[in-house]
């Protein structure tokens, strides 16, 4: 199979690094290949949304499997509205998109799932979900969706932020956000390479926990004091940093494991942070 994904973040790099062995031809975008990073193995295009090298739709074209990995914009996602002839074209191919859970909006700590309305109350959680439908629309319903929790592995966890400096327990009761490692990710995305059709399915782990707890966790692996608590009300923060407060959910991921089938290696946040501790994430 050949790989084609639209930007190269932390999870399609880190896909890449545990599955890029099961594709024959791995190619992707960067917003700019001077600051490509790690990426060996992999054809590296750029891409910003303008007008695309004809190498680069020559290989979307050629894809197997398109891994869309790049925030919409207002206009809409910029990868149907660059690439839609090439997606109009004949030809069978295994769409995965990455979406968010951000679009279930508030529901004050209660439980949803993939049968529970959406409820986007902000701009960017509204464009995704535009996103989404335009990626189901174009795919005739075959695009696989995969709704992530908030994203955390290896240099990007607890444990890193507090050995920063910039840890902090902002303290909102009743307040949940729920989580997925980077590795989990990995998995439900080569889950739905092989799964026969498309769908709708949340990518997270199985204990939505209040933030707090996670940091408090993390500095107890470290033998530190944790941060002092913060209310929420007082506490100085970014407005998009307060905006994700805004929403509170535990959210299921009993359709992935039945239909995609997959195990989570770590189904808690404490089962991550030991392994990332035990593993030398200390410094």
């Amino acid at each position: 199979m050949r790989l084609f994904i639209l930007g190269l973040g932390y999870s399609a790099r880190h896909f890449v690094r545990l599955f890029g062995g099961r594709f024959s031809h791995i190619a992707g975008t960067v917003r700019d290949p001077v600051q490509r990073g790690d990426l060996a193995g992999i054809e590296v295009h750029a891409f910003s949304g303008g007008s695309p090298a004809r190498e680069t739709v020559e290989r979307i074209s050629d894809a197997d499997v398109l891994l869309i990995s790049i925030p919409p914009g207002s206009a809409g996602d910029p990868a149907i509205a660059t690439f839609s002839d090439v997606l109009a074209a004949d030809r069978h191919r295994r769409i995965i998109y990455l979406s968010t859970i951000g679009v279930y909006g508030d529901h004050a700590g209660g439980w949803v799932d993939e049968s529970t309305p959406p409820k986007a109350d902000l701009d960017r959680t509204r464009m995704r979900l535009a996103a989404e439908q335009a990626w189901t629309d174009t795919t005739g319903g075959d695009a696989a969706i995969l709704r992530l929790a908030g994203i955390y592995g290896p240099g990007r966890n607890a444990l890193v932020t507090l050995r920063a400096g910039t840890a902090r327990r902002i303290i909102k009761p009743g307040q949940v956000f729920n989580r997925i490692h980077v590795d989990d990710i990995a998995n439900a995305i080569i889950a739905a390479v092989r799964h026969p059709s498309g769908g709708i399915w949340n990518v997270c782990d199985d204990e939505p926990a209040p933030p707090q707890d996670v940091i408090a966790y993390a500095a107890k692996l470290m033998n530190v004091a944790p941060p002092p608590e913060e209310a929420f009300e007082t506490a100085e923060m970014s407005a998009m940093a307060r905006s994700f407060y805004a929403s509170s959910a535990r959210v299921s991921n009993a359709k992935m494991k039945r239909e995609l089938g997959v195990t989570l290696a770590y189904p808690t946040y404490r089962h991550a942070l030991d392994t990332l501790w035990h593993a030398g994430e200390r410094r």
